[in-house]
């Protein structure tokens, strides 16, 4: 079965992070204006650049069995990079979409997460960031309002979706700098 097929994909549910501040890593996803969010994507990138360059050995290591690697977060970001590029597409040029489902644990599986060469992945997530950027910088008036929805039922505008996403990377590094 293909991760897009899987029956319980998209039911890791974070859209609370659009009413309230995340209790674990502080971040207000409305603390922003939306003008910015390819400027912030592009500095998050930056970021995960810069732990990608450290010690391949603590890279790979896991904090505890229940929580992801650095290296490993890094994959998964450059992951939601690319499916949040495509689900924008989606939004930008369909009329009320439903994205196709995404199972972001068999995906770490499939693509080995554990295993990955941190240098390809720093320059994969370096490229998956600026071309979601590029698309969120061409996004203006009316467009901000185009809606999409996940196979859960979770719908989206453009705005919403933009300020959904920003938070997953950024609390990602924040469980890499807190574990």
């Amino acid at each position: 079965m293909a991760a897009d097929e899987h029956a319980f994909a998209d039911t890791k549910d974070w859209t609370w992070v659009l009413d309230r501040v995340c209790g674990e890593c502080g971040y207000d996803v409305c603390e922003f204006d939306r003008d910015q969010i390819g400027e912030m994507i592009r500095a998050n990138a930056a970021e995960w650049q810069d732990v990608l360059t450290g010690d391949d050995a603590e890279l790979r290591a896991r904090p505890r069995p229940d929580k992801w690697s650095a290296l490993e977060y890094a994959c998964h970001v450059r992951d939601v990079y690319e499916l949040y590029d495509t689900r924008l597409e989606m939004m930008l040029t369909e009329d009320g979409p439903h994205y196709p489902n995404w199972d972001q644990d068999a995906t770490a599986i499939e693509k080995s997460y554990d295993r990955a060469d941190p240098t390809a992945v720093s320059e994969d997530l370096g490229l998956r960031a600026e071309e979601l950027a590029s698309r969120f910088d061409t996004v203006s008036g009316p467009a901000w309002d185009r809606t999409g929805f996940r196979s859960d039922g979770a719908a989206f505008t453009v705005e919403s979706f933009a300020r959904y996403l920003i938070h997953d990377p950024v609390h990602h590094l924040w469980d890499v700098w807190h574990d």
